[in-house]
């Protein structure tokens, strides 16, 4: 297989499908000028020049791409030709400004905007803390759900992908504005991520009531 003859979607898709080495060998020569051109432009806006430092952040920045079996590609899509470019840039961006800005703080951060949620979901459905890895997949599927039926059609895969960016890829609403193809300011960004949010909250607290009045009432003979 010519690995060199695919586009970069079918490239990408290869790597999630078949986890094929050559796939990946090609993946990293094919994006890593855009991955490295980022984490260089970004780390200087800082002042630093190291070339170790650069190396470390392109590398942080794969793994974070990898991470969690490739979620962040396989929920990518893509609202333009080569939109994969804009949220590979996105991404690096996003490590080595979380590196110079506090990187361990700011993580924590991005797990609380998804903990923020999970707690929610947590207390409104399961009434504890945490929840085991089956219930928890099926609670993301039934949100994933709730957003499809509140989004309007034309937009549905546009907001879907800005809810999960944030919550479960933890970007920020300005990083997810710089992706190609969103074609939102920051500030619409922010207004999908809220008005989606709070659908879902209302209907968590839904879901609450009428298995507390399930079980209020009880069993009927």
């Amino acid at each position: 297989m010519n690995w060199t003859c695919l586009n970069a979607e079918e490239l990408v898709e290869a790597c999630i499908d078949t986890g094929n080495p050559a796939a990946w060998e090609e993946f990293v020569r094919r994006f890593r000028p855009v991955i490295a051109g980022t984490v260089m432009r970004t780390v200087r806006r800082f002042g630093e020049h190291a070339p170790q430092l650069i190396d470390d952040l392109i590398q942080e920045t794969y793994l974070k791409i990898c991470a969690n079996r490739c979620r962040i590609l396989r929920e990518f899509k893509a609202q333009a030709p080569d939109g994969i470019f804009g949220l590979l840039k996105t991404v690096a961006f996003s490590v080595a400004q979380d590196h110079f800005r506090g990187g361990a703080a700011v993580k924590r951060g991005a797990g609380r905007r998804e903990m923020a949620l999970e707690t929610y979901a947590n207390s409104a459905v399961a009434g504890r803390d945490g929840l085991p890895p089956l219930e928890r997949e099926i609670l993301l599927r039934e949100i994933d759900g709730e957003l499809a039926a509140v989004t309007d059609p034309g937009a549905r895969d546009r907001d879907r992908q800005i809810f999960w960016l944030y919550y479960r890829h933890g970007m920020t609403s300005r990083a997810i504005a710089q992706i190609p193809g969103i074609g939102l300011t920051q500030k619409g960004v922010e207004s999908v991520i809220q008005r989606l949010t709070n659908h879902i909250r209302t209907r968590l607290v839904e879901t609450k009531l009428n298995k507390a009045k399930g079980k209020a009432s009880g069993p009927s003979f």
